[in-house]
């Protein structure tokens, strides 16, 4: 039976060592959340995911969702977790106190997501989903929208979705056909079908909102002329209470091949009553709000799922017994070694192990800036905050999900048949990470947006500000401690840089140039960003081992893994770069026919 326990000391490692957390307690959000306080919910969280969630996991990927009579039940358990999950205030945590929530970092929710994915990740799409509804409507949502619908998003009491996806219309959104006609009183007739929607039905909460893209009359060709809609399971009645279902019904349930205990969708739309959300015919506009915080919890899926099954190969290995070590028997009382011993096992957990603890720094990293970008009282912070969020939610969608997958594939692989057996629950880490490289934009569409739009946006500030904040780091921060790893760092950051310039000079003047090198230099950008993440990390660690304070084991732990990421993954940028560099011809002379 698979197992699952939150890296509290990783947390909190991250939290009020690596990033000095404590540094912005006098911002707002940040005043609430002292280092006893979130130690606390840290705690409690893990509590949550591993005693409540945890052992719902298979449950939900044995028994999947059931649809009889438009009706959606999801497994086993779930409607109970999720009570406890809304009882103990969990929906709450980040979500703005005027309307109900704590108000607490990002930062922090961050590491609370990634214990519920961890534990259960397709439990945790259905209050994920929620709060992207909640973000859409707390940004572009009318002050009565806000007030009817956000305090029981915020409580969990309502689910949220977002309904983009049609059966002609996945990625290129402009051919939408669902359609939107006034009803005269302020409302629209909704009409259309939708599909693959992720918690679009279940028996959870008394109601979901759906936030459905759709087309008014005579409005433009295109992506140009979508609206947002939001329409409401129930109908709300204005004192709060619900009054009759509307006009959406759950038509199928798709069959998948993992993540079966969130129930996937097909609505139909048949006249459901809906609310403009923002402006007519700018729509995508409101959507993106609610898609680029999914994509960033879809990144930590990726993570999430790579942790569990780390987690859980890394026992196996310690256990199996299997061959004697090449260097002469380790444990010559036994009749073999562990799996363990092997060079060729440690170089797979090792490559997640490194990875996870890389990928959390970044998520985390990543969030606090998205924190700054609001609560800051320097302009130049805020500002630059807003531009590390654009910058890298592709790379943490399109990195994290590539490399999750891959290390759930290869903890799969320590087991070796054992692996593929359902007992053991390596099959669904990997059936569940892999939906995480499709949804919510393909990866190679997150690279085409890297390449194509965040470089370029604002004159390029973003990527020549993280540059510069790498060389930043470097000047301020090399001794004779960290000073390979500073190095390593260097080299990545100058494939980076060459990358970026190569794109600037030949993507103009050959298009394809850019989507031939798009998938490399997200990979790139990826791996750089963790070298940076670990460079920080070694410092910290390098720092604590020689004041003479705190756990000398977790920090030479700490230094020995940076020496690997270094060392075996940050030389994979030059590959990248010299693959960049031959751009589009060796893909594109083949005619049709000769594929």
């Amino acid at each position: 039976m698979p197992s699952y326990k939150a890296p509290l000391r990783e947390y909190r490692f991250l939290l009020h060592e690596a990033f000095n957390m404590s540094q912005y307690s006098e911002l707002p959000g940040f005043r609430d959340a002292p280092l006893d306080v979130v130690d606390a919910i840290l705690d409690e969280a893990a509590k949550l995911a591993e005693e409540v969630l945890q052992p719902l996991n298979q449950v939900g990927d044995r028994e999947g969702c059931k649809l009889a009579n438009g009706v959606v039940t999801t497994p086993s358990g779930f409607k109970e977790a999720y009570k406890t999950l809304v009882e103990g205030g969990w929906p709450a945590l980040v979500a703005d106190p005027a309307f109900g929530g704590q108000g607490l970092p990002n930062a922090l929710g961050v590491l609370f997501n990634e214990m519920v994915s961890s534990s259960n990740m397709a439990f945790g799409m259905y209050p994920g989903l929620s709060h992207g509804a909640y973000s859409a409507l707390l940004h572009h949502g009318t002050d009565e929208q806000r007030a009817m619908y956000l305090p029981k998003l915020v409580t969990g009491e309502w689910t949220g979705t977002m309904n983009l996806t049609e059966p002609h219309c996945g990625t290129d959104l402009g051919l939408l056909r669902t359609r939107a006609v006034p009803n005269g009183d302020g409302s629209f007739a909704i009409t259309g079908t939708k599909i693959f929607i992720s918690a679009g039905e279940h028996d959870l909460a008394d109601n979901i909102l759906h936030l459905v893209l759709a087309r008014t009359e005579g409005a433009p060709a295109g992506i140009k002329g979508i609206s947002l809609f939001i329409v409401p399971k129930f109908l709300v009645k204005e004192d709060g209470s619900l009054g009759e279902r509307n006009g959406v019904s759950c038509g199928a349930l798709e069959l998948k091949m993992g993540i079966h205990g969130n129930a996937t969708c097909v609505l139909n739309y048949d006249g459901a009553k809906g609310w403009l959300v923002g402006e007519e015919n700018k729509g995508m506009r409101a959507m993106f709000t609610m898609m680029n915080e999914a994509r960033l919890g879809v990144g930590l899926q990726g993570l999430s799922q790579s942790e569990a099954a780390y987690q859980n190969a890394l026992a196996y290995a310690k256990d199996r017994l299997q061959g004697r070590s090449l260097t002469g028997p380790k444990e010559a009382d036994k009749p073999a070694d562990p799996l363990l011993v092997h060079p060729d096992v440690r170089r797979m957990l090792l490559n997640a192990k490194a990875f996870n603890e890389g990928a959390r720094a970044l998520l985390v990293w990543t969030a606090l800036h998205g924190d700054l970008s609001h609560a800051s009282d320097d302009a130049k912070a805020r500002e630059f905050g807003d531009d590390m969020m654009a910058l890298l939610t592709p790379v943490v969608k399109g990195y994290l999900t590539d490399r999750g997958f891959a290390n759930a594939v290869e903890a799969q692989q320590v087991y070796g048949g054992h692996g593929y057996i359902e007992e053991n629950g390596l099959s669904q880490f990997v059936r569940d990470a892999r939906i995480a490289m499709i949804y919510e934009g393909a990866n190679g569409v997150q690279a085409l947006d890297l390449v194509g739009r965040k470089l370029a946006q604002n004159g390029g500030r973003g990527v020549f500000g993280f540059f510069k904040l790498i060389d930043d780091f470097v000047a301020a921060n090399t001794n004779a401690k960290t000073e390979s790893f500073m190095n390593a760092l260097v080299a990545a950051r100058k494939d980076l840089e060459a990358a970026t310039l190569w794109f600037m000079e030949n993507a103009l003047q050959n298009p394809d140039n850019a989507g031939a090198g798009s998938f490399d230099y997200l990979q790139l950008f990826g791996v750089t960003s963790i070298a940076f993440m670990w460079a920080m990390m070694a410092k910290t660690a390098a720092e604590k081992l020689a004041s003479g304070n705190g756990d000398k084991g977790f920090y030479e732990a700490k230094l020995k893994t940076a020496r690997y990421y270094f060392e075996r993954v940050v030389p994979e940028t030059a590959t990248h770069l010299t693959r960049i560099r031959v751009g589009a011809a060796p893909l594109m002379d083949f005619s049709a026919d000769e594929f």
